[in-house]
């Protein structure tokens, strides 16, 4: 993972991070039901946006080595396991 990439997934992971404490303290608190899933849906949403980060950047790095390898075997690989990412993270 590039260096850039790393920080601010890092940065939004411990922002996400802050979220969920939020949350744990807004069922502690016995706060209205509703604001706690607006706030689950949005930890949800920030996880996605990491998600979509760190997919970027093994598309432009490792699925662009493969492909500029020229080796099949490595390329079959790369494209096989973003694709079963991609239909894991639809569920």
């Amino acid at each position: 993972m590039r260096k850039d990439i790393k920080a601010s997934c890092q940065k939004r992971l411990s922002r996400i991070e802050g979220q969920v404490r939020g949350l744990s303290k807004m069922v502690d608190e016995d706060r209205y039901c509703i604001d706690i899933v607006t706030q689950i849906a949005a930890v949800r949403a920030a996880l996605r946006r990491v998600e979509e980060e760190v997919l970027r950047d093994h598309v432009a790095h490792c699925v662009e080595g493969a492909i500029a390898s020229g080796n099949k075997a490595d390329q079959r690989q790369k494209i096989s396991e973003l694709i079963d990412v991609i239909g894991r993270s639809d569920r």
